[in-house]
């Protein structure tokens, strides 16, 4: 494993989200003495916040993810320091991990305990499924416990870095074969083959054309847990962020990074502007570039060299709304609902392939105050639709005259799907589009990045280490191992790798077991 020469003793890292965090709290277990500067007010980078203000208080708003998996990860992460999540915040199990509404009225609950899920699908489909379920269970535990090592959890030089024993245990499994073929061996059900490959669309790829090995996605949702931290999600870079300043971190926060300053093909120093305009340097032995592609390249002052340009996931639409308890009807949204509507494979087409946006949506609808009322005044609902859609790379939209129209739309949608409830009792709300994503710096206007591609997938994802810099070093999404809060976090002790020489934690240690 190449790592970066030379003297390494102080490192500056650039963006306080989840990768920035992993990569500080790594560092400082090792040694280091970590920098880490941070733009906005607060740590948390994509898992953003927001405050809503309506008439009967505050709503505490997570504009980034919103499912959490691997819970371990964190743990691990925290754990370089001596510290554990437990110490900041409570952790809820979600049960179900999601509630699934399709388009002929009939509902799945997707649950995480196999005995659980299979009753779940002996009752509402049939014995056949059930037992095909716990041989689909078993080979995505498989799966995981092949790639989380060798491939998720490693740095790679080259190709040849693939050429482990565990290739081969990947290829036995079928990982290079097509995810929705995979999953069509093990259970027959429509529905079914949607909930254990819908996943693939946040990869940037439709199930039909994934590598069976992207099931590794599904296997950390509907078989290791999702799970949502009291305080909302922005609980997890604030315990990251905590962790950090006291094991020794200087976190600054409102200070944007403007340049590199170079010698002799190292970064020497880091040029900045502070809240109050006024500009400085911050010296360096060592950079951890965390910003999305287009803004690290821009730093870089180059762009790498690839065959062809990269592809970026979709992107999505999100409607924030708080307010009072609907009066349109009983509800049984759970924390997190996915509605499916009658469309599947015409939906991948539309939103990756033709630009277009869905004309039978499936969405995602979720109610965090269903395990943490406090996020919302007392007797108030939160809520947060997401719409995928295509990127401003691949669809030229006018989103701030499409936006409001849309979101009605989609709120139309769910009334007619039965879910009258988010409408019914928004009082305040905060739309979020492609053009707001592009507005943050993000890459084609997406919060997922690069796709998930075979040909932008481990050694050939934008690698970690930016050629022309000898003590440059990047993670995040948009580098290996990819998108998710999970990889994220191994991004940045994979980064901190780069940098110590010296291994750590595994990232699959106290994972791999679950299920």
């Amino acid at each position: 494993m190449r790592t970066v020469p030379g003297r390494t003793e102080h490192v500056v890292v650039v963006g306080a989200g989840l990768a920035g965090l992993a990569a500080t709290l790594h560092l400082l277990a090792a040694g280091r003495r970590v920098t880490l500067l941070e733009r906005g007010p607060h740590p948390g980078g994509r898992a953003g916040r927001l405050d809503l203000t309506g008439p009967a208080g505050r709503y505490l708003v997570d504009t980034g993810p919103t499912v959490l998996t691997m819970p371990d990860l964190v743990d691990a992460t925290l754990g370089a320091v001596g510290r554990k999540l437990a110490d900041y915040c409570e952790l809820v199990r979600l049960d179900p991990a999601y509630r699934a509404r399709f388009a002929d009225g009939s509902t799945i609950d997707v649950h995480t305990d196999a005995d659980a899920m299979e009753a779940e699908i002996a009752e509402r489909i049939g014995p056949a499924d059930a037992a095909g379920y716990r041989r689909l269970r078993r080979w995505l535990t498989e799966l995981y416990r092949a790639e989380i090592d060798s491939f998720i959890g490693s740095n790679m030089d080259s190709p040849l870095s693939l050429l482990t024993p565990d290739l081969a245990r990947l290829a036995a499994l079928g990982g290079f074969g097509r995810l929705g073929g995979r999953i069509s061996r093990f259970v027959r059900d429509e529905r079914l083959r949607r909930l254990f490959s819908f996943q693939a669309l946040y990869a940037g790829v439709a199930p039909s054309r994934a590598l069976a090995a992207y099931g590794v996605i599904a296997y950390m949702d509907t078989v290791a847990g999702v799970w949502f931290p009291r305080g909302g999600m922005r609980a997890l870079p604030e315990a990251l962020a905590s962790a950090a300043a006291g094991a020794g971190a200087d976190i600054r926060y409102r200070t944007e990074v403007t340049g590199l300053v170079s010698r002799g093909g190292r970064a020497v120093g880091l040029r900045v502007r502070d809240g109050a305009g006024e500009l400085g340097q911050v010296p360096a032995d060592a950079v951890v570039l965390t910003p999305d592609l287009p803004v690290a390249r821009r730093l870089l002052r180059r762009e790498p060299r690839r065959p062809v340009p990269l592809r970026w996931g979709p992107s999505a639409v999100v409607l924030h709304g708080g307010g009072a308890p609907s009066t349109a009807g009983p509800s049984d949204l759970a924390h997190h609902t996915l509605s499916f509507g009658a469309a599947w494979d015409e939906t991948f087409e539309q939103i990756l392939r033709r630009g277009q946006l869905m004309s039978d949506p499936s969405l995602l609808l979720t109610r965090p105050t269903a395990s943490d009322p406090a996020l919302a005044p007392p007797g108030h609902q939160l809520y947060y639709l997401l719409a995928p859609c295509p990127n401003t790379a691949s669809a030229r939209l006018d989103w701030p005259r499409l936006g409001a129209a849309y979101a009605e739309e989609l709120l139309d949608v769910l009334d007619r799907r039965g879910l009258p409830e988010m409408r019914a009792s928004i009082e305040t709300s905060h739309l979020v589009t492609p053009s707001d994503w592009a507005a943050q710096g993000l890459a084609a206007g997406t919060p997922f990045s690069a796709a998930h591609t075979f040909a932008q997938t481990g050694p050939f994802r934008p690698r970690n280490l930016p050629a022309g810099w000898s003590n440059v070093v990047l993670a995040g999404c948009g580098t290996t191992p990819g998108v998710g809060v999970p990889p994220v976090l191994i991004s940045g002790r994979l980064a901190a790798l780069r940098i110590t020489g010296t291994p750590g934690s595994r990232a699959g240690r106290g994972a791999a077991h679950l299920g």
